[in-house]
């Protein structure tokens, strides 16, 4: 069992305050969830669990950690610098614990990987690896070690299908109790019994947390009948409050009105409206005693809210967008080749997506796509890719990457922009080295947004969007007028958003039927 109590976070910055008296308990066997919007702060109440100095760097923090004899895994979201450098066999072999597992007991754990056993003995380099294959080797080191709690930062992010249906089937069946974050909704509908809920309200200037011990889609559907139930009996009460007042406002104004009219040869009646007013002076302090007592209406972190292609015509359905061949395509290092006869046609507003087992060439391909792409006078295109440092400058802050011209009509546009995205004004200043991949994702959809683009390639657009903002960035992508190219292992950006499905393969690309 972990107990976490009283834990207060701060961002040293712009002292946010990212959690306040944050305490929970993480019982044996439990597969607690932690969601909320993207910078809330979810990747540092993991990090501070795990080792607390890990975000010493940036963070005031102060609680309470009992760990009863917990051994931890750790899985942060991403690769290290230093471990990218090192080949497989070293991130493997530098860890004690795996000389002492038998040959069958490693092959078993790569089987289920969807690996062979020749994977640990690999001298390609870890930052090579496409990024699923980088989040299997670091979970398969982690098992390794036998931990009890497993601590998982975004263990969903570029796996294919069929390795996430493992690791559903892995996250209900193990012995371990399991704190994870995840923006895959499927994965936490089919395996998460605990919901922990970070927010960020009024404008992140309040935090406030909650942990909810049912399954993710009951607590989704229990807090908004909830919300809406507290919604509608606070303006009942606001409602019948107004009723009373106006009836008050006529009684006040009907005894002053006598009052004034009242003759001073009539004392006796100037007295009955003395009480009167009395009486009407105890009802007025009644009801603003009623007022405080009236129920508040109920908070909750907005959504992000952004438009594609509002203005934009819709793409003529018969427009060739692509017309794709290729006899090989390699890997980037130009020796292997990972697939033949490769044959893409998109004609008119599809949506289409590229699935497939990881290091497939899914990435290669795109990249391809997008370079030739980039030459048609006819189209606009815009590319999200999965590394989004190939087009981010950390060192830049939102608004200058995303401000063209520098003038101030431009700047207070983006500002409004940002601001829709739920960026706060020390946000917006701040160098995206420094924000969450969440909020970097959320820079790179704002410039496809504005920039007119009728043709959108997208490299795994959800992978860092929370799953309350899911639903929002599907819509919106669905609703889009233009042509999207997209890699996507997420099960219900396909089922929603994609027209076609393509499975990449040795052998090519081949329409998929049935994504599970």
């Amino acid at each position: 069992m972990l107990q976490i109590k009283k834990l207060t976070i701060t961002h040293r910055k712009d002292s946010k305050m990212i959690l306040e008296d944050f305490s929970m308990i993480l019982n044996d066997g439990d597969k607690a969830v932690v969601i909320g919007e993207e910078g809330n702060g979810k990747s540092t109440l993991l990090k501070w669990i795990f080792k607390p100095e890990l975000v010493d760097n940036y963070a005031d923090a102060s609680g309470e950690r009992i760990l009863n004899g917990e051994r931890f895994g750790y899985l942060p979201q991403e690769l290290s610098t230093e471990d990218g450098r090192k080949t497989i066999y070293e991130f493997f072999t530098e860890n004690i614990l795996f000389w002492e597992k038998t040959p069958k007991e490693l092959g078993k754990l790569a089987r289920n990987f969807g690996l062979g056993q020749d994977f640990y003995y690999k001298t390609q380099l870890m930052g090579t690896l496409s990024g699923g294959e980088k989040v299997k080797a670091q979970l398969m080191r982690l098992l390794i070690e036998e931990p009890t709690v497993l601590l998982l930062d975004e263990p969903s992010n570029d796996l294919d299908i069929e390795t996430l249906e493992w690791l559903e089937k892995f996250i209900l069946e193990t012995e371990c109790s399991v704190l994870f974050i995840s923006h895959d909704e499927t994965l936490i509908e089919r395996t998460a019994n605990v919901v922990v809920h970070i927010e960020q309200l009024r404008r992140k200037t309040k935090c406030r947390y909650s942990v909810i011990r049912m399954p993710y889609r009951e607590y989704v559907t229990q807090r908004r009948a909830n919300f809406n139930k507290q919604e509608q009996e606070a303006l009942n009460q606001r409602r019948e409050q107004k009723i009373k007042e106006e009836k008050f406002r006529r009684i006040q104004q009907k005894v002053e009105n006598a009052q004034q009219n009242v003759s001073r040869q009539d004392p006796h009646g100037g007295r009955l409206l003395k009480k009167k007013m009395h009486a009407v002076k105890s009802m007025e302090h009644r009801y603003e005693r009623e007022k405080t007592d009236l129920l508040e209406r109920p908070e909750e972190e907005e959504s992000i809210f952004v438009k594609f292609g509002e203005n934009m015509p819709a793409i003529p359905s018969g427009k060739k967008i692509l017309e794709y061949s290729l006899e090989e395509l390699h890997s980037v290092d130009g020796i292997t080749v990972l697939a033949r006869n490769l044959l893409l046609e998109i004609r008119g507003p599809e949506k289409i997506c590229i699935v497939g087992k990881n290091g497939a060439g899914k990435t290669t391909l795109l990249k391809q796509i997008v370079s030739d792409l980039a030459e048609r006078a006819d189209i606009h295109t815009e590319y999200m890719p999965q590394d989004y440092a190939d087009l981010l400058d950390a060192g830049r802050t939102p608004v200058e990457f995303l401000c063209e011209t520098g003038d101030k009509a431009e700047e207070t546009k983006i500002r409004t922009y940002l601001g829709s995205m739920k960026y706060t004004a020390d946000e917006m200043n701040h160098p995206l080295a420094e924000l969450s991949g969440g909020q970097k994702a959320k820079v790179l959809l704002l410039k496809m947004s504005i920039s007119g683009a009728n043709v959108l390639i997208m490299d795994e657009p959800t992978r860092n969007f929370s799953p309350l903002s899911g639903p929002v960035i599907r819509q919106m992508l669905k609703n889009y007028p233009g042509a999207i190219i997209s890699i996507s292992h997420d099960r219900k950006f396909i089922e929603e958003v994609c027209d076609k499905v393509y499975e990449l393969s040795e052998n090519g690309l081949s329409v998929v039927s049935v994504i599970r």
